[in-house]
């Protein structure tokens, strides 16, 4: 799949690319946040009605997101989202270079990133659905039943369906991607449990809304709970977050519990505060980037594409059970004393490991316990090793699982 990525100019005009003198394209927009059933679902219709018609099949992501842009600019006076801020984005579910990997899984030709600004926002759903035309050949665009876009997200699917009737220029092909149907949000919580847990540990107000279940949003509702097993109900697969393993205080190896601890700058939704179950996939090592600009980018070319493959497969060597800790370590932490929120994955194994400076991938499976203060040392270190014993049993089971069916 190639992939482009365009930053509109000041006027907000993309400068598209020609994707091909002989084919039409089918083609989709949204974020893709989290590449949830529902996308998946959008996403293989394009490509189905791409392999029927000889076209190509494009989807159109945006990045940052718009949501992100357009909160920033009602706080500073209706300016852009300046580029010091566009690297993590606490609010993803998912980074997009893990959107794109997934999107390749699936089939598509092509992958669009276009970075969101407010004079791209300003133009109309007709000027944006006309250059997908002129520009890209758009030939039949895909979209679920409650999308929206261009200036004040006038195009609905009735304003769109209108155009394409009017004009003949497209045909628009919408699939119905809300799953189970929708489901209501009420705001409180006291755990991870159906009915549970406050936001990140935090209570909410009262009040309830309505929304796909198959859906970001509800994704983010259902991981600031600790509900990470319905969370993988709507990914089609465990929720993750990627980072790099940085020293921590190596307060875990003194217990006997050797944890890698995830960098602060990391690519995902950090699930609540607890202790999970899951796996630690080891990315390898990092390398420099390339422009002497410093920063430390995973291994992305073309040889090392089949390897990354190789290690987020199930039964991949690289892939070892872990008990998942989220939070402050309070039983190291005074009273009264605040600390930074970090993760923690005891990988559960024998083999000692050298993971400092690797890209990791922590892959959540089911919540274990909240976080608690211990009175010492000895005490967490007896919940720890049940920890670990807990994680080891349900990976386990899952894995049987994976080999059953």
């Amino acid at each position: 799949m190639k992939v482009s990525r365009l930053k509109p100019n000041p006027a907000g005009i993309v400068e598209w690319p020609m994707l091909s003198t002989t084919r039409g394209s089918v083609l989709t927009v949204g974020e893709f946040d989290g590449v949830h059933r529902g996308h998946q679902a959008l996403l293989k219709r394009v490509v189905d009605l791409a392999a029927e018609s000889d076209s190509t099949s494009v989807a159109i992501m945006f990045d940052p997101s718009p949501k992100r842009v357009h909160l920033y600019a009602a706080d500073h006076v209706m300016a852009d989202l300046p580029d010091g801020l566009l690297g993590y984005d606490p609010e993803e579910v998912m980074g997009v270079d893990e959107r794109i990997r997934l999107m390749e899984d699936l089939g598509l030709d092509r992958a669009l990133v276009v970075h969101y600004t407010l004079a791209f926002a300003a133009k109309s759903y007709r000027f944006f659905i006309r250059q997908l035309v002129d520009k890209l050949g758009m030939q039949t665009l895909v979209l679920g039943r409650d999308a929206r876009m261009g200036s004040g997200r006038a195009g609905d699917v009735t304003a769109i369906g209108n155009l394409a009737e009017e004009t003949g220029m497209f045909r628009l092909d919408l699939v119905d991607d809300r799953g189970p149907g929708y489901v209501s949000l009420d705001g409180q919580a006291s755990g991870p449990a159906r009915g549970g847990s406050g936001e990140r540990g935090e209570s909410t107000p009262a009040g309830h809304r309505k929304i796909r279940a198959w859906s970001t949003s509800n994704l983010r509702h259902l991981l600031a709970r600790g509900r990470v097993r319905e969370a993988g109900v709507i990914l089609g697969r465990p929720h993750s977050v990627e980072g790099e393993v940085v020293h921590g205080e190596q307060r875990g190896r003194g217990l006997g519990f050797p944890t890698a601890n995830l960098s602060r700058e990391h690519s995902g939704y950090m699930p609540m505060d607890g202790v999970y179950a899951g796996w630690l996939v080891d990315m390898g090592p990092y390398r420099a980037a390339g422009g002497g600009d410093g920063k430390a980018v995973p291994p992305r070319d073309s040889s090392m594409g089949l390897d990354l493959h190789v290690r987020l497969a199930p039964g991949s060597p690289w892939r070892m059970p872990a008990a998942i800790s989220i939070g402050t370590k309070e039983t190291f932490l005074p009273e009264g004393g605040r600390a930074e929120r970090v993760l923690e994955a005891n990988v559960i194994t024998a083999d000692w490991l050298e993971l400092y400076g690797h890209r990791v991938r922590i892959e959540f499976l089911d919540f274990l316990r909240p976080q608690e203060r211990y009175a010492g040392a000895e005490e967490l270190k007896t919940q720890l090793a049940l920890d670990a014993g807990r994680a080891k049993a349900l990976t386990d089971q899952a894995a049987k699982g994976i080999q059953a069916a």
